[in-house]
């Protein structure tokens, strides 16, 4: 008989403290909003639905309002909670709730294993199933570039392409250049950009594309705009930036699940957490076409990804990378001519 994982065991006991008898009660639900896309987030969901029996009504992110319509609803409702949980597609709104007093500390026995620096040291948020932020390159290149500093040398100049860094994980990556190398050294990096003709794309996705179709013969992008593309037989390649010895590491985006303080439901809400941050979400999400990389260790994984523990990780505080993130927005805007 197959022995039931450690996780399904904790949410055994878990709902037995719900709904008595191992089984929830007929109106337990839970209230998630989600800035991860839908495509990836709600097949996880439906699962709890069917493995927990908890109802559960999820509020989706708009493309939009990607990534910041949910959270600035949570900041609406602070005195009155209407959510439960909050499952970002990234960890630096999740620390900008911590900020506001809108997260609750939960230090869920499913977050044993990942790394201490994919999870708030208060326990505010808990990273899980992260992207890489890659380079794509043209298999035209011979000889690939391995830095995101490639960007500014001569030998690359007008080859190169971009998403415009005032939105999505450019952005964060950006500020993270900020609080690594401090703010002299990450301006002049942003000028060196301009001034090796580096071209700008609207997003991740159409800068792979780009790089693709041989307009340009590299770009910065997540992991999965890179591994979809190499799916789908195009001639490119992925490539860990500044992996070598003493170098600056390759920035980490996990998603981040946040429990609301004052939640409605907060028991579902700890079991919706638990749910999230297990072994078998991340191999899911893994499998799924978002090909995000576990961060438990030991979770299989399809064989286009590197496992955490293999990857130079860029040493980054998201805290201090949120905050950044909110100090740049003048100097991003100048620098994008807006």
């Amino acid at each position: 008989m197959k022995q039931p994982t450690l996780a399904r065991l904790l949410i055994t006991v878990a709902l037995t403290l719900l709904g008595g008898c191992g089984q929830p009660s007929e109106t337990a639900s839970v209230t998630v909003y989600v800035s991860e896309d839908q495509v990836f987030s709600e097949p996880i969901l439906k699962d709890f639905e069917a493995d927990t029996g908890i109802r559960v009504r999820a509020i989706y992110d708009t493309e939009e309002s990607k990534s910041t319509g949910v959270m600035n609803r949570l900041i609406a409702e602070k005195s009155n909670p209407q959510a439960d949980v909050y499952w970002a597609n990234e960890p630096i709104r999740a620390e900008v709730l911590k900020q506001k007093g809108i997260a609750a500390p939960y230090d869920s026995p499913n977050a044993l294993g990942i790394p201490a620096a994919f999870r708030d040291p208060q326990d505010y948020w808990t990273g899980f199933s992260a992207r890489a932020r890659v380079l794509i390159v043209n298999d035209r290149v011979e000889d690939k570039p391995r830095s995101i500093r490639a960007y500014v040398a001569p030998h690359w100049r007008g080859r190169a392409v971009i998403a415009n860094p005032l939105f999505g994980t450019t952005t964060s990556e950006v500020a993270a250049l900020f609080t690594v190398w401090g703010d002299d050294e990450a301006r002049q990096f942003m000028a060196a950009l301009k001034a090796n003709d580096v071209g700008i794309a609207t997003s991740n996705g159409e800068s792979a594309d780009l790089v693709a179709a041989g307009r340009y013969d590299f770009s910065l992008v997540d992991s999965d705009d890179a591994v979809n593309r190499m799916r789908q037989g195009k001639p490119v390649s992925l490539v860990y930036p500044d992996q070598a010895p003493g170098g600056l590491g390759t920035f980490i985006v996990p998603n981040a699940v946040v429990l609301i303080q004052g939640a409605p439901h907060p028991k579902a809400a700890r079991i919706l957490v638990d749910y999230l941050l297990s072994r078998d979400t991340e191999r899911k999400l893994a499998f799924a076409d978002c090909a995000q990389i576990p961060l438990h260790p030991d979770v299989p994984m399809p064989p286009e990804l590197k496992p955490i523990d293999r990857i130079r990780v860029m040493p980054v505080d998201y805290a201090a990378v949120a905050k950044k993130l909110v100090e740049i927005q003048p100097f991003l805007k100048s620098w994008a001519g807006l």
